[in-house]
This record gives structure tokens, C-alpha cells and sequence, in this order.
């Protein structure tokens, strides 16, 4: 039975493990590009397991649960260290669907959908940003990265990692607050 190391890369999903290093910054006026978009790099790193069943034929569907740290760099960036899970099914003859959560150290999340055309290794993975609580309230955007197995046993353990982990995030605006913690019209 084949494993799908692609399906990992959806851990891309990136993601509540581990938080990177110090506070979380605010993105400043100057890293903040137009209208509230925040281009971003980074890394992420998780571990987890696989279950994989055989579907006939070549054919075989894989559950992915992974946990891990998502790092971010960049001027733009959102924020720089997040907790990050994914949970992926990839079928060998469909390819791959997961929904990822980022946490950051206030526990503030950021929610993201991730496809992947096949389950290949080396698969490039899109997630969309669908939203967040908090600070990410209101989120949307796009990233994308091809994942990439450092550890894969016949127990379904699993580590891996992503390459070339890079997209863009829209914050919209946050409506001050006055003394008494009431938003301001």
C-alpha cells in the first residue's frame, strides 16, 4: 500500500503544537501593505500519524492528523510563531481536501482550507484563508507550499515539512474601543 506523503504536506495545515520564538508582533503601518494585506514567508514543521485504507486496485484513501509549528518571516508577516494542526483525507485517484488551524501565543486562530491536486510526494498544497478569531477575525487570503516527508514508518508515525511556504493575508481593520470596551460606531 502507498503512503501519501503529500497528504502531509497539508499539515502545512499547517498546524497547535509549538508557538515561535518571543511575542507576537503587530504588524507596524510601514509592513502593512495596501488596504490591510500582509505578504508573508515562512516554515512549518509538524508530526503526526497517518491511517491509510486500500480503496481496490492502486487505488487507497489516507487520514492525516498533524501537529506542528508554523514559523513566519517577512516585514508583513501577521504574526511570527503559530501552534499549527491539520487534519487531511488524500485519496490516491481524487487527491486531497483538509481544513488546517493556526494559534498564535494569545490563542487567536486562523482558520485556512487546503487542496492538493494529487498525493504524490512533492504535491503542491493551496490553503485558503477562511477566517480567525480575534485579531484574525474577518481573515482571508491565500498560501500555498510543497510538502516534503523527513520521517514516514509503516505505523502511520510521521514527520515532515514544508518548502517554499509562502502567501498573502487581508486583516481588516479593528474598531477601536472606548474606555468602557464598547465599540466605537
Amino acid at each position: 500500500m502507498t503512503r501519501f506523503p503529500t497528504i502531509a504536506a497539508v499539515a502545512g495545515t499547517l498546524l497547535l503544537a509549538a508557538c515561535g520564538p518571543g511575542p507576537t508582533p503587530t504588524p507596524s503601518a510601514a509592513a502593512q501593505a495596501k488596504d490591510g494585506w500582509y505578504d508573508f514567508g515562512g516554515s512549518w514543521n509538524a508530526t503526526g500519524r497517518s491511517h491509510t485504507i486500500a480503496m481496490g486496485g492502486e487505488r487507497s484513501a489516507t487520514l492525516v492528523d498533524l501537529r506542528g509549528s508554523l514559523l513566519l518571516s517577512g516585514s508583513g508577516r501577521p504574526g511570527a510563531g503559530f501552534g499549527a494542526e491539520a487534519l487531511v483525507l488524500a485519496d490516491s485517484q481524487t487527491g486531497m481536501i483538509g481544513r488546517a488551524v493556526w494559534t498564535d501565543e494569545d490563542g487567536n486562530h486562523v482558520y485556512s482550507e487546503l487542496r492538493g491536486d494529487g498525493t504524490r510526494r512533492g504535491n503542491r498544497i493551496t490553503g485558503t484563508i477562511v477566517g480567525g478569531t480575534g485579531r484574525f477575525a474577518g481573515a482571508t487570503g491565500a498560501y500555498g507550499f510543497t510538502w516534503q516527508y523527513v520521517l514516514e514508518t509503516d505505523d502511520g508515525t510521521m514527520q515532515g515539512r514544508t518548502l517554499d511556504l509562502a502567501g498573502r493575508v487581508h486583516l481588516p481593520p479593528r474598531t477601536p474601543r472606548t474606555e468602557a470596551g464598547e465599540a466605537r460606531p
